[in-house]
């Protein structure tokens, strides 16, 4: 049974850091992009960052470029999404999903992906 599990959410001050983590089971991450995407409720949801095993992260949306990163432990089969300087407008809900293929494309950023996390809460806020 494929899954993936989010966990690492909660509330943070502005400015500060948060790590969350992504854990697949029931396939290998080698053969798959991740996706990380968030969602206020009420909005559009954003793809944020795409990763793969053949080229790293390769899409960074403009909001987090320079603040989000996103790695990837395939022994662990998990993918990380390191995120810094966190601001107000970073609160809602984060996502990962997943789809087999060995290279991001637009689609999967707008959302085309197999299978999806739950999701994990970030709030920021003083």
């Amino acid at each position: 049974q494929i899954q993936l599990v989010e966990s690492g959410g909660g509330l943070v001050q502005p400015g500060g850091s948060l790590r969350l983590s992504c854990a697949a089971s029931g396939f290998t991450l080698d053969d798959y992009v991740i996706v990380w995407f968030r969602q206020v409720p009420g909005k559009e949801r954003e793809g944020i960052i795409c990763t793969s095993s053949t080229d790293g992260s390769s899409y960074y949306a403009d909001s987090v470029k320079g603040r989000f990163t996103a790695s990837r432990d395939n022994a662990e089969n998990t993918v990380y999404l390191q995120m810094n300087s966190l601001k107000p407008d970073d609160t809602a809900v984060y996502y990962c999903a997943a789809t087999r293929s060995w290279y991001c494309q637009a689609t999967m950023i707008r959302g085309d992906m197999d299978y999806w996390g739950q999701g994990t809460q970030v709030t920021v806020s003083s």
